[in-house]
């Protein structure tokens, strides 16, 4: 929903973002984004000059609030940082367990233009996810976890590929079984240091 602050471009961005994310990027006609944004296609046009660039925009949008969201599922959860790892494949399953869910829009942007690998929407995705592995590695490393950088992109793999698996099957319990395996990783890379 946009709000009185909003600039008339964020309304866009976020009338976009839902479309992309219910119907898919090839679904969504530019029409349809201005209608739902509540403005004339010149308008959007003026912001937009296409609708690659709006897609890319779209994603570069919840680069920042994304990578927020796991890094306050991180501090949140008590306990060690395999306990705080845990975590994040618990929180992920909270947030997933909906109907309206329709899998990771990083992903699911990527996946939808696999074929055109230099669109400006794969390159901000592959970005977030490298954003992502690398405040992973980070936490880890602070933490004290040895080879951090290879238990950070394993971490990755696992949160991927439990979403993926998640939309797939709608089953909780592959969140849970990636959570668990994350929860072993961390706690070997640790006693490997010790």
């Amino acid at each position: 929903m946009s709000g009185k602050g909003d600039t008339t471009r964020e309304q866009i961005v976020i009338a976009a973002t839902r479309l992309f994310y219910g119907e898919g990027i090839r679904a969504v006609s530019m029409d349809a984004v201005a209608e739902k944004a509540g403005v004339t296609k010149k308008t959007l046009y003026y912001h937009f000059a296409s609708k690659d660039e709006l897609v890319a925009e779209t994603i570069a949008a919840r680069d920042q609030p994304t990578l927020e969201l796991y890094m306050r599922w991180f501090a949140e959860t008590e306990g060690t940082v395999a306990d705080k790892v845990r975590g994040l494949f618990t929180r992920l399953g909270r947030s997933v367990d909906t109907p309206r869910w329709r899998g990771c829009g990083f992903l699911r942007t990527i996946a939808e233009l696999a074929n055109t690998p230099a669109h400006p929407a794969v390159k901000a995705g592959a970005a977030h996810k490298k954003r992502f592995e690398a405040w992973l590695e980070t936490e880890l490393r602070g933490h004290g976890v040895a080879g951090a950088a290879a238990v950070a992109r394993q971490l990755v793999i696992l949160l991927d590929g439990a979403t993926t698996v998640m939309l797939i099957h709608r089953d909780l319990d592959y969140v849970d079984t990636a959570g668990r395996l994350a929860l072993g990783l961390v706690e070997t890379a640790r006693s490997g240091r010790a």
